[in-house]
């Protein structure tokens, strides 16, 4: 019974901030139920990592170009960088094919405490850029499962 209530304070929080950064356990399990929760309450949710991602307002909001890795092959008569793909924005995309009873679209990313300062700040914009966007950036460890404003993270 604990968990509906303070999974209904989490969804809560997380609505009235737009951006919520998240501080868990290492041993894991805990964000499974706190999306489960927020799902539950009418959200789609995107689960990924930050590691890689590059541009963060490109990838999320932008088409844009990527390369495959080439693995030391190249022909003779192509470039050496290899052959572009053009990705759509994961985030626009997602809003596209939102259910028409859905509130929005939760993007929860992994490994949060790589991004720079400039990345968490473009990430609490995202809601007001895209009022149907929630965002849950995961932090680091602690030994209790804890959230608060991602504001007060880069203030941090």
């Amino acid at each position: 019974m604990g968990l509906l209530v303070i999974g209904n304070k989490f969804t809560r929080d997380l609505e009235k901030a737009g951006a919520l950064a998240v501080r868990m356990p290492l041993e894991g399990g805990f964000e499974g139920r706190y999306r489960r929760r927020v799902r539950q309450a009418g959200y789609d949710c995107v689960h990924m990592s930050v590691r890689g991602l590059g541009d963060l307002s490109a990838y999320l909001l932008d088409v844009h170009g990527m390369r495959p890795p080439h693995l030391g092959k190249k022909n003779m008569d192509e470039s050496a960088v290899g052959d572009r793909y053009f990705i759509p924005p994961i985030v626009k995309y997602r809003l596209e094919s939102l259910s028409p009873n859905s509130k929005g679209l939760l993007l929860w990313l992994i490994e949060g405490h790589i991004l720079s300062s400039q990345e968490v700040k473009f990430l609490i914009s995202l809601p007001s850029l895209e009022p149907k966007v929630k965002v849950v950036l995961e932090m680091g460890g602690d030994r209790k499962f804890t959230w608060f404003p991602l504001e007060e993270a880069v203030a941090a």
